[in-house]
């Protein structure tokens, strides 16, 4: 009951997080309570149990868990911070809830769910659902699916997405558990309820039993749609509505049926499918092949391929253009209809990314019509529909146009009904007249056509296209025709049904059905907007004969009233002597004589003159079709010189007359589309040439040929063609191809020529360009990536010239532009972001696909390039302006928090400072005149109410429609960007605009309004505000001002705060979301500092809490002027003796202290000078423990700088100013001197530095034990410091500082902290506040001393000016010898700005930021890396770098490996895309061999460590893209192997291996290691000249010394030692015995086992080579008859393995094995082992070895005592080891000893240093074998051998004895003494006889 009584007292929310289960239990009920009681909102008290609510739903008890869940339901219905908990409370729920056996508990889950989706968290919860089914416990499996069921089934799918969720439905149905098959099924059906048959192909794929019984519930669901039941807080009207019908039982309408259901695409649910990689090797040959079946052979695999419903993008260029030649030029027509049906499957399955091929395509299957076999026909119109889905009728216009005056019917039929097809999916928008005239003139002609099936194809066409834009806007295209044929235009157009009706069309041939796998629905145009609207038009000259070349143009535009009086006009065409009359009379005289001037300066003034004088005329009075025909006739239109051209004369314009009220509110749609017709018009007048028989294939063969030279002539060749044809038809071939290829070219002068070009195309081509943007207008773009701005400049000009022709549609559509800013080039982001921001505001409506730039426009305002921020930070108020700030905030959604957070920031910004769109451009009365203040108000970029003020007499002026007169303007180039900004407004808008403009008027009475009340103080003193505040905090009755980042509960508090005390204008503009209101409101409390001082003494609380939620803004601008206050108000406390409380430093301190971290030079600076000021208002012994609590930090310059300011206030307050004690503060900053960061090392040491020098040498007592790194650095840096310890002690603590400052040099900062902040006079006040610009006038670096009294001269400007007296310093120490110190700089922490001064610093932060913690990063500084390292000039400036970046790169390895693979929380595709990086990094640095020979070998060691550990991660097999890392991995590992410096690579190997050997690594780890050293050791022939064989060798020594031979052999693999062995032996070959000269790094070779290993291996290399010179010359005294047939010899070898295989005969078997090998060294046993198993290898390995061992031990036994019976054959043993002679010589000493001869000392080498007196090795031994002869008949037989090695050992004895390593030479030289040898011997022998 005590512990109860305990937890009882304790408030709710700690009763909520009590270690007792049931004190939480009780706080879980009363939070419930409380929950409940609380009726606002936006309550505080919420705020208590934000961070809570989490452990509510998570409690390790089941019962205090249930009613957790219930508080926490109540928490997130009622709270409004509800929706910051979502990710993790969520996240809880499923993983600690779901799972519980209580139904109740995963009930309540549910609810918990569903609720945040209420409260418009839908997305987040809908994603930690789905991370949940990725759980192995199968409960929280079918939990999550059935929230997931519940969530759609109530919220419905405009709520719940459904792409990502029928993604994972074929997964759940593959599910072992039943439960969860069953529950996905029942999922599967609520999903089919929303969707209905877009369900189907996704599933395609399930079990066909699973498939059949969904099948089955779907049929029994009804046909009427689901509605939503439950609504967001968002939706509240939507409820309302549905409760009322609920409520009278009524039923809803069909338009909200419609509305209800969104309809969903069945293709954006499927998966794209990678085909391009699949398509045969041999396709390209086989669709050439002269035979048909194999063409059928290879179009019949491309058709299985593009059968996938969906196909990824990429480049399928080669693919169309072979599938085009089929269907172009290939005789057999089965394969033409195969190609053609690929091509419909490929325009299906890519949509909009197929229509860069359409231009290319569809002439070919037009032309192709002219096949009458009907399966050819319908294979075509399939091809053709579907690519006409891929791109616009405007992009195809041309080509079908060029094919309706074709002499074969067949053409002109199927071209026309394929317009009728293609007409049903436009609408009025999309169908403008500029495209629908040309093919209506075309269609005309049709109908007169003598062939039935033309003309019934056309009136179809036409029919289908007056149903789609309205019956008046096509009949002025038909005034020639009859009135029969026009009935029958109207007949077909009524019986056309539009998609979405339910009639369908009954004209044959034409209504062919799409291809099934075009789906319609996505493709459905939006509903029609009514019936086709009525436009009047008016006569615009005196003229109104009719006629049949100025047809009246009409718009299907917005209705308007027509008045009964209105009457249309037509002008007949006039001959050319009444236009040159008319022409006069508006025009002066001197402008018509000189248009046809022989001097073309002449001309264009009077073209100058011409465009004046039509300027200034009233639009209704142009006699328009007079002044065309006049520059018709002169200039004329085949005008050479280029300004010429420029000028192009305005655009006709037809009016109706109407009423003064109908002008008033007429939308402007009429003015617009008639003048962009004209303008059209006026283009056709030009006569264009054809180009494409120009564009040979010889030309284009030499564009792309290998030689630049030759590209360079193609290039020259076609400027000459479009430049001699001037204007030319968009047919230009293959050119566009050719042309995309060279701006990619490796030679950037042809890429500028090639874009110089496409500025002339833009020109000669005109309007016609629009088709060519998908093919040539983005790689444009790609250019604008370019490292030389020079080609980036120009690809910029070709770009604005091609947008001119074009206008920004083209270019806004499809994916084309995001796939560009997706490029992470720094370049091209910031020149499409500008060029955006641009365009962008002169636009009145975009595309809807501009939305899929919105995610590469948030990454590129995190971009490390500070431009790329800046251009995307400029372009997005431009973007809200066409998508809405709603669209891009639920955009800004779906990134991760951090970045969410930053983005919404600049989104709530950029809505302050958003223009609206450009308005509607007045009628003709306001002239030209009329678009300047659209213009003006695009690109203005200030607040919304200043745009509306600034331009409200512009708008006036137009509004009044004054009659023409307008003042002069400059003329303006023409292009389509200036039509598009001057497109109307419809009426809403038209409205919406006149409303903003008297908003204006009343924002501007209004601000004029507020500008006199700013004349009142800022701040109002209120007594005793203050103290209630403090209380209020100290009662928790408000939030304790101390968070990690400001949350809106604080900023709400501190507004409510200062409404009592501030002025309300400056609160406003304190919390405005435009940071340039929070710089003039500083600037005005700048002004009022002193003039308020003590208003501003009485809020200081306030304004100072303000100043910290600054602290947390990026913006640089408001935090100078932030500090630049701070420093004025701190001064002004101090000329006030005002000190601050607890409360105000606790709120504002800890803030400042963060901005000491910043990387800004100006702003660490400005930030250490109000530390400084700091303690003059508050002490500094309080400051103390806030500087250190900085230097906890994970910032390392924070923790630099606060440590630099901890010496300074020691310095200059004495020891008494660390707080708590001095020993616990000097501990904690001793700690800090093993920082990994340089600048927080050095600040340690300098501030430690500073206390010995307060203290002396009981600073070592205060900082404790040290390490001894530690301790060394610091003794040093004590030792140089050059203070004396005792003359220090001895002054007081302030004039030391002082004194110190006067003395010590300036440019050693290191020894002292000679910190110079701004110290304002308070009594200069005001002319600090003028100097503050100047940073520098206020932060004196000069001392006091130095400088001059200027107020006292200026005030005494009469006298002359005297010296000042200057301070006298004691000079006689100079006269003292004394030591110079060490130049010390004091350490500053890295900077961003410092670091790109020198390129070497720059690489070293980047290499720094490689192994980071932060994924992200690493990613982006590996990024930067991989760009140095893959452009050839670059890369040498990582040289010298290569060691630190391998480290950091293995550090991150590491850190992968153990950290971030361990987390579930971190993506999987993250990790995949690191491991990408870093090893593209890899390859990259070593594909450069200069860069890879400076690894090192620890280094290298290193690095194949973390790739081999990486390579036999299991964990990576779990992962997608796993296995193509490991096979990357591979290719690595090869490359450093080759390209690394061989003698490190070597040493590495080996000393890994030895590692690996040591601490019991893994086998395969073993293995891999072991292979790497085999394939170096096959690299040796080539590499043994450039290898440094003794260090080497002393690795092998090491290795051996480490593991010698016995240890190698106890190992379960013999392979290391095999491996060893190999490596020497292969030395031993190449260099041969002078591989002995390099041992001189081994200390000491007598205990090397290595020395006699090479000795060995050298002398066996030797014998091999005289046994092959012996075996040639038969007269050698060897003898060969024992040798046996090889033959002979497998059979006993066959046998002897048969008796080791055997049970019985084993031993045996081993006894003979090793008496032949005895006898036969040289016998081959590898392939008789080769097929056994490593156990069957091992076993007789170890049974020779026991033998030879049981042997050795009898011989060692007789050779004590008597002769030995049995001789050793000296030949070669298995492990092709020989004995020494020091073996000879120790048997002769044996011999002599038996006849009684003297053994002297001078006659054997026995006890010489190099060749001690010792038994072989037990394995030299094994080719013992017992003869019948004695050993002195066995050393005879051997002389002949030991004679033909005289050579070696001479050459062996002279090597050892020019060695520096011997000590002394031999006596004697076993070679040398041979001679002698076999003279005893031959006594001997004959004293036996």
């Amino acid at each position: 009951m005590e512990d109860d009584s305990e937890w009882m007292k304790l408030p709710i929310y700690q009763k909520c997080e009590h270690k007792v289960w049931k004190a939480r239990l009780s706080g879980y009920e009363e939070a419930l309570k409380l929950f409940q009681r609380i009726q606002d909102e936006k309550s505080l008290e919420w705020g208590k149990y934000l961070g809570l609510i989490k452990k509510f739903v998570t409690d390790s008890n089941a019962v205090a868990q249930l009613k957790g869940l219930e508080a926490a339901l109540v928490f997130i219905e009622n709270a409004h911070v509800a929706a910051k908990t979502t990710g993790e409370v969520v996240s809880g729920v499923v993983t600690k809830v779901f799972n519980q056996p209580k139904a109740r508990a995963k009930e309540l889950g549910t609810d918990i769910c569903l609720m945040y989706m209420e409260i418009e968290k839908a997305e987040v919860v809908q994603e930690e659902l789905l991370k949940g089914l990725e759980n192995k416990n199968p409960k929280i499996v079918v939990a999550c699916l059935e929230t997931l069921r519940k969530a759609l089934s109530e919220f419905g799918s405009k709520i719940v997405t459904l792409k990502p969720i029928v993604k994972i439905l074929c997964k759940q149905f593959e599910s072992r558990e039943k439960a969860v098959r069953d529950e996905v099924k029942l999922l599967a059906v609520e999903i089919y309820k929303w969707i209905r048959d877009a369900l189907r192909p996704p599933l395609q794929n399930i079990n066909s039993v699973q498939l059949k019984e969904l099948e089955e519930e779907w049929v029994k669901l009804p046909s009427s749609p689901p509605k939503q039941t439950r609504f967001l807080h968002s939706q509240q009207d939507l409820k309302a509505k549905f409760e009322q019908h609920q409520a009278h039982g009524e039923q809803s309408d069909g338009e909200d049926e419609e509305e209800t259901v969104v309809a969903v695409d069945p293709y954006e649910l499927l998966e794209a499918v990678e085909i391009l990689s699949k398509i045969p090797k041999d396709f390209y040959d086989k669709i050439e092949a002269k035979k048909w079946q194999e063409r059928k052979e290879a179009v019949e695999a491309v058709e299985a391929l593009t059968k996938n419903p969906k196909l990824e993008n990429g480049d399928y260029g080669d693919l169309v253009r072979a599938l085009k030649k089929v269907v172009g030029k290939d005789a057999n027509v089965m394969l033409v209809s195969a190609a053609a049906k690929c091509l419909a499957a490929l325009a299906s399955g890519l949509r909009k990314k197929f229509g860069t091929y359409a231009g290319q395509v569809v002439p070919t299957i037009l032309e192709k019509f002219k096949e009458k076999k009907p399966q050819v026909v319908q294979a075509l119109q399939e091809a053709i529909d579907a690519i006409f889905l891929t791109t616009t009728l405007q992009n195809l216009s041309e080509d079908i146009l060029g094919v309706m005056d074709n002499k074969n019917p067949s053409i002109k039929q199927q071209a026309s009904l394929f317009l009728a097809r293609s007409f049903r999916h436009c609408t009025q928008g999309t169908l403008p007249k500029s495209v629908l005239k040309p093919l209506c003139a075309a269609l005309i002609k049709q109908v007169n056509n003598s062939a039935p099936e033309v003309r019934d194809a056309a009136f179809e066409a036409l029919g289908t296209a007056m149903k789609v834009v309205g019956e008046k806007a096509v009949n002025h295209f038909l005034s020639d025709l009859d009135k029969l044929k026009l009935d029958k235009i109207k007949e077909s157009a009524d019986k056309v049904e539009l998609p979405g009706g339910k009639k369908a069309a009954a004209v044959g041939g034409g209504a062919k059905k799409a291809p099934a796998k075009t789906p319609s629905l996505a493709e459905a145009p939006p509903k029609s907007s009514g019936q086709p609207k009525k436009t009047q038009t008016g006569a615009a000259s005196k003229s109104s004969a009719a006629s049949k070349r100025c047809k009246p143009t009409a718009v299907a535009g917005g209705k308007t009233k027509k008045s009964p009086d209105s009457k249309e006009f037509t002008e007949g065409e006039l001959s050319m002597e009444v236009c040159e009359e008319r022409a006069a009379g508006v025009l002066p005289a001197s402008c018509l004589q000189q248009l046809d001037s022989a001097n073309w300066k002449e001309r264009l003034a009077s073209m100058e003159e011409f465009q004046k004088a039509v300027e200034t005329l009233d639009r209704t009075e142009i006699p328009c079709q007079a002044l065309v025909k006049m520059l018709a006739k002169k200039p004329g239109w085949k005008e050479t010189n280029f300004q010429m051209q420029g000028q192009s004369p305005p655009a006709p314009i037809r009016f109706t007359k109407k009423s003064g009220e109908e002008e008033e509110g007429d939308e402007g749609e009429d003015q617009e589309e008639d003048g962009a017709a004209a303008a059209q018009d006026i283009m056709d007048f030009l006569p264009r040439t054809d180009i494409s028989d120009k564009i040979t294939c010889d030309l284009l063969s030499k564009i792309g040929d290998k030689n630049w030279k030759i590209r360079k002539e193609g290039l020259d060749e076609t400027a000459a063609i479009i430049s001699e044809a001037k204007f030319i038809t968009a047919n230009i071939g293959d050119l566009p191809l050719a042309l995309k290829a060279r701006l990619s070219d490796s030679n950037k002068i042809l890429v500028q020529q090639t874009l110089s070009i496409l500025q002339q195309l833009s020109t000669a081509m005109g309007p016609g360009l629009k088709q060519h943007v998908k093919a040539l207008g983005f790689p444009v773009i790609t250019v604008l990536g370019d490292s030389k701005a020079n080609v980036r400049a120009a690809a910029m000009t070709t770009l604005q010239a091609w947008v001119e022709q074009t206008g920004m549609k083209e270019w806004l559509e499809g994916e084309d532009l995001s796939e560009e800013l997706k490029k992470e080039n720094p370049f091209l982001r910031q020149e499409v972001l500008g060029w955006l921001a641009e365009k962008l505001p002169a636009l009145r409506a975009v595309p809807g696909d501009l939305m899929t730039c919105v995610p590469q426009l948030y990454s590129c305002l995190e971009d490390r390039n500070g431009d790329v921020r800046k251009k995307a930070q400029d372009a997005l108020p431009t973007f809200m302006m066409h998508l809405g700030y709603d669209k891009m905030d639920k955009a800004a959604g779906k990134l991760k928090t951090a970045s969410r957070d930053q983005v919404v920031g600049m989104l709530e910004k950029a809505r302050a400072v958003m223009s609206a769109k450009p308005a509607a451009p007045a009628k003709a009365g306001g002239g030209r005149g009329s678009a300047e203040p659209s213009r003006a108000a695009s690109a203005s970029r200030q607040p919304a109410i200043e745009d509306l003020v600034d331009s409200k007499p512009e708008v006036k002026k137009v509004r009044g429609g004054a009659a023409g007169k307008k003042p002069p303007s400059p003329p303006v180039e023409p292009s389509k960007d200036s039509n598009a900004s001057k497109k109307p407004l419809s009426k809403g808008k038209a409205a919406a605009s006149s409303q903003q403009v008297a908003a204006g008027k009343k924002l501007a009475v209004k601000s004029q309004k507020d500008d006199e009340d700013k004349s009142g103080p800022i701040f109002i003193l209120v007594p005793n505000s203050k103290e209630q505040r403090i209380k209020e905090e100290k009662q928790l009755k408000i939030l304790k001002w101390n968070f990690t980042t400001p949350r809106d509960e604080y900023v709400e508090q501190l507004k409510t705060q200062m409404s009592t005390c501030f002025a309300k204008w400056l609160q406003d503009e304190l919390f405005h979301l435009d940071f340039q209101r929070h710089v003039r409101a500083i600037g005005v409390m700048i002004e009022r500092l002193e003039s308020e001082s003590d208003a501003t003494i009485s809020c200081l609380d306030l304004i100072l809490k303000w100043f910290t939620l600054r602290f947390f803004d990026t913006n640089t601008t408001v935090l100078m002027k932030v500090l630049e206050y701070l420093k004025l108000l701190l001064a002004m406390l101090d000329s006030e003796n005002y000190h601050l409380t607890e409360y105000e430093a606790n709120s504002f301190i800890p803030y400042v202290i963060l901005k000491v971290g910043e990387s800004k030079d100006v702003v660490r600076k400005d930030v250490r000078a109000i530390l400084a000021s700091m303690c003059k208002v508050y002490p500094a012994s309080k400051v103390f423990p806030f500087l250190m609590d900085g230097t906890k930090s994970k910032n390392s310059k924070q923790r630099a700088e606060c440590l630099e300011e901890l010496g300074c206030l020691i310095e200059g307050y004495g020891m008494n100013v660390c707080q708590p004690t001095a020993a616990k503060s000097l501990k904690e900053i001793a700690l800090h001197i093993g920082d990994r960061d340089t600048s927080v090392r050095n600040a340690a040491l300098n501030t430690v530095v500073a206390v010995y020098n307060v203290c002396g040498d009981q600073v070592y007592k205060l900082i404790g034990n040290l390490s001894e790194k530690d301790m060394s650095m610091l003794e040093e840096r004590i030792k140089r410091s050059a203070k004396k310890t005792t003359a220090l002690a001895a002054a007081p603590a302030k004039p030391t500082v002082t004194e110190r400052s006067q003395r010590e040099h300036p440019a050693n900062p290191n020894g002292t902290f000679l910190r110079k902040p701004a110290q304002e006079d308070p009594n200069k006040l005001n002319q600090a506040r003028q100097n503050a610009q100047h940073s520098e006038s206020s932060h004196p670096s000069i001392p006091k001393e130095f400088q001059l009294d200027l107020d006292m001269i200026e005030m005494d400007q009469s006298r002359v000016c005297e010296l000042p007296d200057l301070v006298q310093h004691k000079l006689d120490e100079l006269l003292e010898p004394i030591m110079i110190p060490e130049p010390r700089m004091r350490s500053v922490s890295p900077h961003f700005d410092d670091l790109h001064n020198s390129t070497a610093s720059t690489i070293n932060f980047i290499i720094s930021q490689v192994a980071s913690g932060d994924i992200n990063n690493s990613i982006q500084a590996l990024a930067q890396i991989d760009e140095v390292l893959r452009q050839e000039d670059k890369s040498e400036v990582m040289s010298g770098h290569i060691d630190q970046f391998l480290i950091a790169t293995f550090m991150q390895l590491r850190l992968i490996y153990s950290t971030h693979m361990a987390d579930e929380r971190v993506d999987k595709k993250d990790i995949v895309k690191l491991y990408g990086c870093i090893i593209g990094n890899m390859l990259s640095l070593f594909s450069m061999e200069s860069l890879a020979r400076e690894a090192s070998l620890g280094v290298l060691k290193d690095l194949m460590h973390g790739v081999i550990t990486l390579m036999l991660d299991g964990r990576m097999e779990d992962i997608e893209d796993g296995q193509q890392i490991i096979r990357t991995l591979n290719l690595l590992v090869t490359r450093v192997l080759v390209k690394s410096d061989q003698t490190n690579m070597i040493s590495a190997l080996l000393v890994l291996l030895q590692d690996s050997l040591a601490t019991a690594a893994p086998p395969l780890f073993c293995e891999l290691v072991i292979k790497c050293l085999w394939r170096m050791i096959r690299f040796l022939p080539e590499t043994i000249d450039s290898i440094n064989l003794d260090r080497i060798l002393l690795d092998v020594h090491t290795f051996m010394k480490i593991f010698p031979k016995e240890k190698l052999k106890q190992l379960k693999s013999d392979v290391p030692h095999r491996t060893l062995k190999t490596l020497l032996h292969t030395l031993c070959k190449l260099k041969g015995a002078e591989i002995l000269d390099h041992l001189s790094m081994i200390e000491n070779r007598n205990e090397s086992e290595l020395e006699a290993h090479l000795r060995r291996s050298v002398k066996h290399n030797g014998n091999l080579s005289g046994l092959k010179r012996d075996r040639g010359n038969e007269k050698t005294g060897l003898c060969t008859e024992d040798r046996m047939s090889k033959a002979k010899v497998s059979d006993i070898l066959t046998e002897i393995f048969k008796k080791i295989g055997s049970k019985e005969n084993t031993k045996e078997g081993l006894t003979e094995l090793y008496e032949y090998k005895q006898k036969y060294s040289d016998a081959d046993l590898e392939p008789f082992l080769k097929n056994t198993s490593q156990f069957f290898q091992s076993y007789v390995e170890r049974g020779l070895r026991l033998i030879e061992s049981e042997r050795e031990g009898k011989a060692r036994i007789q050779t004590s005592a008597v002769i030995p019976q049995h001789g050793v054959d000296f030949s070669l043993s298995s492990s092709n080891e020989e004995l020494k002679p020091a073996v000879y010589y120790e048997r002769l000493k044996i011999l002599r000893q038996r006849q009684g001869l003297e053994n002297n000392s001078k006659q054997g080498v026995g006890g010489s240093e190099d060749e001690p007196q010792q038994r072989p090795p037990i394995s030299s031994l094994l080719s013992s074998k017992p003869p019948v002869a004695s050993s002195t008949d066995m050393l005879h037989t051997k002389l002949s051998q030991l004679k033909e090695s005289r050579e070696l050992y001479q050459q062996e004895h002279n090597t050892h004895s020019h060695s520096p390593t011997h000590a002394h030479t031999r006596s004697a030289s076993p070679a040398a003494n041979l001679d002698d040898l076999k003279k005893r011997l031959e006594r001997i022998k004959s004293n036996r006889q």
